[in-house]
């Protein structure tokens, strides 16, 4: 993903939580979902190409 996708699918996201916000749906809730999990990914992704490493980078101390 490049920067302009990145900007796009965030902005992507932002409008889905917006819409869950004002709307309560569980589709918007699932698109919002949907597209937090692609922006996570991709974070985790450029974490690791920044980092050097090839093994992941841990996010969370329990798990998730």
């Amino acid at each position: 993903m490049d920067k302009r996708e990145f900007f796009e699918k965030v902005s992507e996201m932002r409008d889905a939580q917006k819409e869950y916000f004002s709307t309560r749906s569980s589709a918007s809730l699932d698109k919002s979902k949907k597209l937090e999990k692609e922006i996570d990914e991709e974070i985790l992704r450029v974490r690791r190409i920044l980092s050097g490493r090839k093994e992941p980078v841990q996010t969370e101390l329990f798990g998730g």
